[in-house]
């Protein structure tokens, strides 16, 4: 892909009330004891107003060693979803160590055709950057069915679970921008300044993974991008390996700015330990004089708030503001079957 024209952004197609929103396991197993989260995250998207139905493989207890199912098995729905009119949005049912598996058998034709939201996070990582990297597809680094939808946001206060519910109902649905997230009290400013740019992230193990593929985002997508990144166990001298293959392979270097998310059961990250996550981060950027906002609410830790890739946004770090400038999603259509394209 070095030296191609970059896609221009392929944003969904807004959802409307009654469209129908399909929960696959694009990644990781139900176990047995998940039921009850998928059960709640459908309660969440009727809440939304839309139809919630589970694909084929989403069956408590299936299983392919650590995945759901076999790459090759979920690559087919997948693609089965994406050439589905009646289908306007995928959530990831969980996370997992399996999308890797099948990033070169996703039918990429199919959602130039015909683009739809596709929303989870961690493994789900892999996909946003690669289909944002093959096609401009807007992913939503969002929260999923078992350790979302289902999970996390049942722990938040009643006030945040309506803020969060309405947050992600305007995101799907409307074509205004969202404008700036709701923050918290834990927001940090770990270096300030103010930018704009694109939004460009995941899981960090995934992002240093997706740059390996021959699918990886060419260097110059990352020119005045904000950096969005989290991470989930292993540990903190991992983060620090992770950042600099990022300084060495130039991502540092071109990114306008950065946002981190709060990091989850990573050892060496215990409170009082030395060195924190601030610490690490700054070390590696050295004297790079990029703005950077530090433990806000996305990823692992809890409850998420949406991460559309590719969308411009604003920082500002001395305020411990984010903001989406511009809609995740385009003007609703009448679903109807969309004809392939041929490259």
């Amino acid at each position: 892909m070095t030296g191609s024209a970059p896609p221009r952004l392929l944003r969904p197609r807004a959802l409307a009330p009654g469209d129908l929103v399909v929960i696959a396991a694009l990644s990781g197993p139900l176990p047995p004891a998940y039921e009850p989260n998928v059960e709640r995250t459908v309660a969440v998207l009727e809440r939304m107003g839309f139809r919630v139905r589970r694909a084929p493989l989403l069956e408590a207890g299936r299983r392919h060693w650590w995945s759901a199912a076999t790459p090759a098995e979920i690559a087919g729905e997948l693609n089965a979803l994406l050439c589905d009119p009646e289908v306007r949005a995928i959530v990831a049912s969980d996370g997992g160590q399996t999308a890797l598996g099948y990033l070169d058998l996703i039918d990429v034709e199919a959602i130039r055709a015909d683009p739809k939201p596709i929303l989870g996070y961690s493994d789900i990582s892999l996909l946003h950057l690669v289909l944002h990297a093959r096609t401009g597809l807007v992913g939503f680094h969002a929260d999923m069915a078992v350790p979302g939808f289902g999970g996390h946001w049942r722990s938040a206060p009643a006030a945040r679970q309506a803020e969060l519910e309405a947050l992600y109902a305007r995101l799907l649905t409307g074509t205004e921008a969202i404008g700036a997230l709701p923050a918290s009290p834990s927001w940090e400013c770990w270096r300030p300044g103010r930018v704009e740019g694109p939004l460009i992230g995941g899981l960090i193990n995934r992002i240093v993974l997706a740059q390996a593929t021959p699918f990886a985002l060419p260097l110059e997508r990352f020119d005045g991008a904000v950096l969005f990144w989290e991470e989930m166990g292993g540990l903190a001298s991992y983060v620090w390996s992770y950042l600099h293959v990022m300084r060495h392979s130039g991502i540092l270097d071109r990114i306008a700015g950065m946002v981190v998310g709060v990091p989850r059961e990573i050892g060496g990250l215990e409170p009082g330990a030395s060195p924190t996550l601030r610490e690490i981060v700054l070390d590696v950027l050295g004297d790079r004089d990029i703005p950077v906002l530090g433990n806000v609410d996305f990823g692992h830790a809890g409850p998420n708030l949406p991460m559309p890739v590719g969308v411009r946004v604003g920082l500002d770090a001395r305020q411990r503001t984010l903001a989406l400038l511009e809609p995740a999603v385009g003007p609703h259509e009448p679903t109807k079957g969309a004809p392939r394209r041929t490259t």
